[in-house]
């Protein structure tokens, strides 16, 4: 319990009785056990955008967590515009999002640009301040885009996002 908490953004459970937490402006994700041992599971401390092993990947101000039925940690790293998977293994990987913020073009956006949940793969994918995260039973990815007044959904089974709710105005 050494470790020191600045601004916590979000918090899941996982399926041992993990509490995960989104250490926002330490920029990194932290496991606290049922007997409350607090480890880092994901970044460095320092804000950046790297995958990689746990303790090497950056983050960037993460603001939600979800736990997936595998034990996958999924990240809303919102200074990154881009949504990491950090595995039980604590590998980090970006399961969506190019790290390139994007307004949408009802927000002054590029016309014609690859904007988030419309018509993109994955790794196309780009957003505007990821403030929220969930995994549904199926393992979808459902993220709330703030900056662009929007919820999208990553379809586990392909690599395609898919808008499922917006407010253009």
């Amino acid at each position: 319990t050494a470790a020191r908490f600045n601004s916590p953004a979000g918090v899941a459970v996982d399926g041992d009785g993990n509490v995960v937490v989104a250490d926002m402006n330490n920029h990194c994700i932290r496991k606290i056990s049922p007997q409350g041992l607090v480890t880092t599971l994901a970044g460095t401390g320092a804000e950046g955008c790297r995958d990689g092993e746990g303790t090497v990947a950056e983050l960037s101000e993460p603001w939600g967590v979800a736990v997936d039925g595998e034990g996958n940690v999924v990240v809303a790293d919102a200074g990154n515009s881009r949504i990491p998977k950090i595995s039980p293994q604590r590998l980090v990987s970006t399961l969506a999002g190019t790290g390139k913020k994007c307004y949408c073009q009802f927000h002054g956006g590029r016309e014609g640009t690859c904007c988030g949940c419309r018509c993109c793969t994955s790794t196309a994918a780009e957003f505007d301040r990821l403030t929220g995260v969930a995994v549904d039973r199926d393992g979808n990815v459902i993220v709330a885009d703030g900056g662009n007044h929007r919820i999208c959904i990553a379809v586990v089974a392909s690599t395609e996002l898919t808008l499922l709710a917006s407010c253009a105005g």
